[in-house]
């Protein structure tokens, strides 16, 4: 047998194996950051022991050494099963820090509640009230943690189904944000002792605010449902004569593929306790104050709105089509986007919601939807309404208008407190960074057909395995990248139904077909604006594209957070930029340097110390002129062509596609002129 024919087999892959290769298998625990050592300092015996240790490991290396008896290892208590009517026990102050310590959680308190201190000391001390304050003059907090999810039924008394609905999905182990968050949204009193609320001069009976920012796929979504949910049921329990639906609580997205992927969540959590979680459509009315008032003239709207959306089915009757559209829809739970909600709200308001949950909430208050979502708070007239914000990146400017809008409606006693996992506004640690430096546009196309197929030779490219997003600027970008790219796959392995391409000037059906279909792994590459970069949640996917770059360090955060969800590891977030990209490269560079530093990794091989002091500083304003409109060169009809063809080819060609127009103009003209000559030289008959 041929040598080089054995060496070289399996070398060649064939169409046939050109098949989606399996996810990365999920991780035993989903938690970023559990390191138990973090700030406990060790003592010189227990380094000695460990160094006795480690002998003893070397020693039985050894084969020729005699063997020891060794002593049966006791089975650890972590591993028993703890008891649901046991409750858990409440940690020591010691405890507590050392647990958040390892976990990286930090609670600071945002609202400040010694306003009376401080005009007293303002008459005897007004030199040193002149002083700038310093940061770290908001007081930490340490509350309670929860380690368990057995723990919600123990110590916080959730509703027995809804423990039960946790336990079928497999969650045991939380995540750090629900470490921290649920003992707080849950028992507040619990969480907070009495010595350390009256020390800052607030209270818990009431409930809290509450401001999260958690790496992006760490759960958040299951951290607000929980308590959204177990608020609903104690109402219930708590009421003997009125058990009737009330909208008591509502979360607001930014997107709609967000706010689906919420009610779908939350009906998995809800199953069997009867609380009602509900998407908000057009045409749909839930119950307001003031709505008699505006009767005739939403009714009018919603006429409109139902014809616009073709919600009326074919063969319905008109009398069944006036009954539907006047009834009411009665939930718990509402979930909807801003811009939906307002226009219907208008001058109505909300007084039985008790809860509202801002998801994404430094976009929700950014100009962008600030007015509306503004609107829809000031209508929530209870007195007894709770804020809880919830996202990867929060500037300090959302936090400051959270405060005001805060201060302006509640009680000085109620508090806001901010929980930060890890480091503020970086990357999950588990991905794996990249910056790509293409040249030109065209550099680009040839970089993402590197990626798409990969030679074993190639070491430049990072290795990304199947399937993956790649983001855009523009809706027209996007498009013309799909139709540059679908013919890539080789038709035995799908063709061009592999591909496919996610904007907003698509219609809702089309949008929910392209989602589905890429969660049932049918497509592989989905290109994509910027509309699919915050809270979906696609746990298969194995990396990210920046074909353009992102327009702020929020935008990369978020983005590159599509991968690397729950503690996968193995994903790859790739950034391509060129010539007009490097001015605004260098934050984007930043929050890499700082994801990598958390992560324990060296920031050196994918960015470079000296890459990042040589790029050159950003002012404000060119910050905002990016953030709102996104490289100049790249907008337009011209810019939006995407192509590996030169200018000269596609004038080329182009020439010759007018030069065939009009041959053929030229010929049917010819046979029209030929037809009328024959109808003017015809036979009239004899008398002629």
């Amino acid at each position: 047998m041929d040598i080089l024919k054995i060496l070289s087999r399996g070398t060649k892959k064939s169409a046939s194996q050109l098949t989606i290769p399996k996810p990365i298998a999920k991780p035993s625990t989903p938690q970023l950051f559990n390191d138990p050592t973090r700030g406990v300092k060790r003592k010189r015996n227990e380094e000695a022991a460990s160094t006795l240790e480690a002998d003893d490991d070397l020693d039985e290396i050894n084969f020729f050494a005699p063997r020891a008896a060794k002593k049966p290892s006791p089975e650890p208590e972590a591993k028993t099963a703890p008891k649901e009517d046991a409750p858990a026990p409440v940690l020591d102050d010691e405890e507590v820090r050392q647990v958040l310590r390892s976990h990286r959680l930090k609670f600071t308190l945002l609202s400040s509640h010694e306003e009376k201190k401080k005009k007293k000391v303002k008459k005897s001390k007004k030199k040193e009230e002149a002083k700038p304050k310093a940061k770290d003059s908001k007081k930490q907090l340490f509350p309670q943690p929860m380690t368990s999810f057995s723990e919600l039924r123990s110590a916080y008394n959730i509703s027995h189904r809804l423990g039960e609905n946790l336990a079928k999905q497999g969650y045991r182990i939380p995540t750090e944000v629900q470490l921290g968050s649920l003992p707080l949204l849950l028992q507040p009193d619990r969480a907070i002792s009495n010595s350390a609320a009256e020390e800052l001069n607030f209270k818990t009976e009431n409930g809290i605010d509450f401001v999260a920012v958690a790496p992006t796929g760490s759960g958040k979504t299951l951290a607000f449902l929980i308590p959204a949910i177990n608020s609903v049921l104690r109402r219930r329990a708590g009421e003997t004569s009125l058990k009737e639906r009330l909208l008591e609580v509502v979360v607001v997205a930014p997107t709609r593929e967000l706010a689906h992927q919420i009610v779908n969540e939350g009906r998995k959590l809800a199953q069997g306790t009867g609380v009602k979680i509900v998407g908000m459509k057009k045409g749909m009315q839930i119950p307001t104050e003031g709505q008699a008032a505006v009767d005739e003239e939403s009714a009018a709207e919603s006429e409109d709105e139902a014809d616009s959306a073709g919600d009326d089915s074919e063969g319905e009757s008109e009398g069944e089509g006036e009954q539907k559209k006047a009834t009411i829809t009665k939930t718990d739970i509402l979930v909807t986007t801003p811009l939906l909600l307002r226009n219907y709200l208008k001058s109505r308001t909300l007084p039985t919601v008790k809860s509202l949950i801002l998801d994404e909430a430094d976009v929700l208050l950014d100009p962008l939807f600030r007015e509306q979502t503004l609107g829809i708070w000031s209508a929530c007239t209870s007195e007894s309404l709770r804020l809880t914000c919830w996202s990867a990146t929060m500037g300090s400017s959302i936090e400051g208008l959270i405060l005001e809008q805060l201060k302006s409606r509640e009680s000085p006693e109620i508090p806001l407190i901010r929980l930060v996992v890890g480091l503020k506004d970086t990357a999950v640690p588990s991905i794996n960074h990249k910056l790509i430096y293409t040249a030109t546009e065209q550099g680009k196309l040839f970089a993402l057909r590197q990626l798409l197929h990969p030679k074993s030779s190639d070491d430049s490219m990072p290795q990304m395995r199947l399937p993956f997003l790649v983001f855009t600027q523009t809706i027209e970008r996007a498009s013309a990248l799909h139709d540059e790219l679908k013919f890539d796959i080789p038709a035995e392995a799908g063709g061009s139904a592999r591909i496919a391409a996610l904007h907003s000037s698509l219609s809702d059906t089309a949008r929910s077909n392209i989602v589905a279909r890429f969660r049932a792994g049918e497509i592989w590459v989905l290109i994509t604006t910027d509309l699919l970069m915050r809270g979906i949640d696609f746990r298969g996917v194995n990396g990210v594209i920046n074909y353009d770059v992102p327009t702020s360090a929020a935008a990369y955060v978020h983005r590159v957070g599509r991968t690397g969800r729950a503690g996968h590891e193995g994903g790859v977030a790739v950034t391509f930029y060129t010539t007009e990209d490097v001015p605004y490269l260098k934050s984007i560079a930043n929050v890499i340097a700082l994801s990598e530093k958390q992560a324990g990794k060296s920031s050196e091989e994918s960015v470079p110390k000296w890459l990042i002091d040589s790029l050159p500083k950003v002012g404000k304003e060119e910050k905002k002129k990016l953030k709102k409109h996104g490289v100049e060169s790249r907008r337009g009809a011209k810019a939006a062509k995407i192509t590996t063809r030169s200018a000269w080819e596609r004038r080329k060609e182009n020439n010759r596609r007018g030069a065939i127009a009009g041959s053929k103009k030229r010929k049917t003209q010819e046979v029209v002129n030929d037809t009328q000559g024959q109808d003017d030289g015809e036979w009239d008959g004899i008398g002629d």
